[in-house]
């Protein structure tokens, strides 16, 4: 059996820290290694306890989380941690700040405890993640702003099929979702993810929904 993913808890609300705290130390994969209210706490427990995760709100004394996320992964940190930002602020500056500064994911604090479980488990394999509302606001706000390259979707080195993936990955669409679309398991969907990240060189879904807008591929 392999090692459980540990995770720290980082929230000013005693309440949802508590309940945050209770729902990921009740995972047989997970080990809560501790728990503060400001970031810089956090960023002192994240050194001395060496987490997977760090799940982290954004709004705090002492130390925000964004500064306290750019302290632990940003740019230059000679070990960095993943990140994964929790909060109850679905605000533009906010989401691209926090993946700016190094975050691995960002996810509301109103999605159910089996999105945050398996956010945790995404972005301690190394993946990065998007809340799927998260996405398809910033799709929303950001597209209009988004100057289609020269080149079309002809220049694209993906299959028709990847192709279909890419499209839906635009419009916000959850691995889950896009499996219902085209019938397929979302196993196959994450093979397809991959191969298309990998084949664009791209980083995550953002940088891959900004490539299909940016490509003709989505309106």
């Amino acid at each position: 059996m392999s090692a459980p993913i540990r995770v720290l808890v980082c929230d000013d609300q005693m309440l949802v820290r508590t309940g945050l705290v209770t729902i990921i130390g009740a995972q047989p994969d997970m080990e809560v290694v501790g728990e503060c209210a400001d970031g810089r706490t956090a960023v002192d427990l994240a050194r001395k306890a060496e987490p997977d995760v760090v799940v982290m709100d954004i709004r705090m004394p002492v130390l925000d989380g964004l500064e306290a996320t750019r302290l632990l992964a940003g740019v230059g940190v000679p070990h960095p941690v993943k990140v994964l930002v929790v909060t109850t602020f679905n605000l533009d500056e906010y989401v691209y700040e926090a993946l700016r500064v190094g975050a691995s994911g960002f996810l509301l604090k109103d999605a159910p405890p089996a999105r945050l479980l398996h956010g945790i488990r995404t972005v301690a394999t190394g993946a990065a993640l998007l809340d799927p509302d998260v996405t398809r606001r910033l799709v929303g706000h950001y597209a209009a702003r988004i100057r289609p390259a020269e080149n079309t979707s002809r220049d694209i080195p993906l299959t028709p099929r990847e192709l279909e993936v890419l499209r839906l990955i635009a419009e916000g669409l959850s691995n889950s979702e896009i499996a219902a679309a085209l019938v397929i398991s979302q196993e196959t969907v994450k093979t397809f993810v991959s191969r298309i990240l990998a084949k664009l060189q791209l980083r995550d879904r953002v940088q891959a929904v900004v490539y299909a807008y940016r490509h003709g591929l989505a309106t």
